[in-house]
């Protein structure tokens, strides 16, 4: 076999390719991963909610450190179970949200330490974590990723201009729904309908 260069049409055709492997992985896991992380974080918003509602004490603030805790098996189950070659397009969206996670964990942790006591924390981790659906969604080429983020960025606003903080804890569920929770779902049913 010799080298050779590609011409334009074989790039393009292999660019193509390595999306479309990396859709056919993300179908396969990867709605269950979004629905993961959507729904604990879902859950942890209304448990700390129901917790500052009933006892008025700021400590149940740390709860929102169940988020990472609850998250970390799903990352390790599924680095094992991710069978097959990892594509380029597979390592930008593992980079991605290494980057974009770890930044929205730093930013938290310095919040809930009162390091950074006057950070609208909520509304920027709505805004990290859109853009890691959109980005996402852009690379794949699924476009409920892409729509989801950016309804998640306008809930985000929405719970920006809020005042009242037990409000502000529910948009940042709906914002956790928008963005995660119904794409992955869409993602499943668009797995089902292709096995």
């Amino acid at each position: 076999m010799q080298d050779r260069p590609i011409d334009e049409k074989e790039s393009l055709a292999l660019i193509a390719q390595m999306i479309q492997n990396t859709q056919q992985k993300l179908e396969l896991g990867s709605g269950r991963i979004f629905l993961s992380w959507g729904y604990i974080t879902i859950f942890t918003t209304i448990a700390v909610w129901l917790a500052l509602r009933i006892t008025n004490n700021p400590h149940w603030n740390y709860l929102w450190f169940a988020i990472p805790v609850c998250g970390l098996p799903f990352i390790i189950l599924r680095k094992r179970n991710n069978l097959g070659v990892r594509t380029y397009i597979d390592k930008i969206i593992k980079q991605v949200w290494i980057v974009l996670g770890l930044t929205g964990f730093l930013l938290s942790a310095l919040s809930i330490f009162n390091v950074m006591w006057s950070f609208p924390i909520l509304f920027i981790i709505i805004l990290i974590m859109s853009i890691g659906s959109i980005l996402t969604g852009l690379i794949i080429e699924f476009k409920p990723l892409v729509i989801g983020g950016i309804f998640a960025i306008l809930i985000g606003a929405v719970h920006y201009l809020i005042k009242i903080y037990d409000v502000k804890m529910l948009t940042f569920a709906l914002a956790f729904l928008a963005m995660d929770v119904i794409p992955g779902h869409m993602l499943n049913i668009k797995t089902k309908k292709h096995v």
